[in-house]
């Protein structure tokens, strides 16, 4: 039996795939499988991927005909996944030695859907450490009771799906599949719908997974039409929490955080190209007018000061028409962690 499926997506990582390869091998087991999906790469990593599978007991080597994106290369890993266990793994980052067999014993330990751990953030040689925002540690918890309150960085906003290990049962309901096709904020409907409708969670101080920041090939570092896509992502955010039969309690979270990442990508709108922050102003005013309004002007006075004014005025800008067809370019970054899923968002709370 297949204890643990490891989901890692690469995308044009030559320079850092080595030592996320040699890591997993660290953390190999005859229980274990690695599902190496390479979302069609252009540089070597499809020949580091193919010794991998020779060298790594329990890697198998997944090929995309076409560039999918980070959500739909994870997504076709946990097609494939076959273990009781499941985890992820971006192709830029590492792992401490042994660590995932440490994470199915403090999962088998506590028997509940799903673990959150905390990771080491690397800047260049710096690093750092980044704690999961749940204070009770080692304790099983209810899932949506970690949503709140609207106005603290809670579990939702440390969305990172490599920062912990998931029940198969979250599979079998179709929890952990993420929105096909999207870009960047990918993580952000999967962590909302996870604290949603799952049953049990838990959140541990277990260091191994070492995050790196800073990747050229990221989207944090690409101002391009692809960032935009946390528009869409939040939008479903919005759309799935007011069907929630707790939406007057989880709709001023959603709103809130959707406003404070609104607000990071505009204070930064210098790094996107001319014609993508332009559709970024039209959008985000669009986004704006989507929300509903009455949860909205509560969340601007909350809010209060320059971020909220600038947003007032944003909201009264013309909204921009949706973009035109799905082909709208490659899905650079993927394999880059929350620098490819998030753009940027993933350090952004409410």
């Amino acid at each position: 039996m297949v204890k643990l499926s490891v989901v890692v997506p690469f995308f044009n990582v030559q320079t850092y795939a080595p030592d996320t390869l040699t890591s997993l091998r660290a953390n190999a087991r005859e229980d274990f499988e690695f599902l190496l999906v390479d979302d069609c790469s252009s540089d070597r990593t499809p020949e580091l991927l193919e010794r991998a599978v020779r060298e790594i007991p329990g890697a198998v080597l997944i090929r995309h005909e076409h560039n999918e994106g980070l959500a739909t290369a994870r997504n076709t890993g946990l097609d494939a996944a076959r273990g009781e266990h499941i985890a992820f793994l971006d192709g830029d980052d590492w792992l401490a030695p042994g660590y995932y067999g440490r994470l199915v014993d403090a999962a088998e330990s506590l028997r509940c859907d799903f673990l959150r751990t905390d990771h080491v953030t690397v800047t260049g040689r710096n690093r750092a450490v980044r704690r999961v925002p749940v204070p009770r540690r080692g304790e099983v918890l209810r899932p949506r009771d970690a949503i709140l309150p609207s106005h603290r960085t809670t579990s939702v906003d440390y969305p990172y799906a490599w920062a912990g290990i998931y029940h198969r049962r979250l599979l079998d309901r179709g929890l952990l599949h993420f929105p096909h096709g999207l870009r960047t904020a990918e993580d952000r409907p999967w962590i909302w719908k996870l604290h949603r409708e799952a049953e049990s969670f838990a959140a541990i101080g277990e260091l191994g997974v070492f995050y790196r920041r800073g990747v050229a090939t990221s989207l944090t570092q690409i101002g391009d039409v692809r960032q935009l896509d946390f528009i869409r992502a939040f939008d479903q955010v919005i759309e799935e929490t007011a069907k929630d039969p707790d939406a007057d309690l989880l709709l001023p979270k959603a709103v809130r955080t959707y406003c404070a990442v609104i607000s990071h990508h505009i204070g930064s709108i210098e790094r996107f190209e001319p014609e993508v922050a332009r559709r970024l102003k039209a959008m985000s005013a669009g986004a704006l007018r989507r929300m509903p309004q009455g949860v909205l002007d509560e969340a601007l006075t909350a809010m209060g000061g320059d971020r909220a004014t600038m947003l007032r005025r944003l909201r009264r800008r013309r909204p921009a028409p949706p973009p035109a067809g799905p082909d709208r370019g490659p899905a650079a970054g993927t394999g880059s962690g929350p620098a490819a899923g998030s753009g940027g968002s993933a350090e952004v709370a409410a």
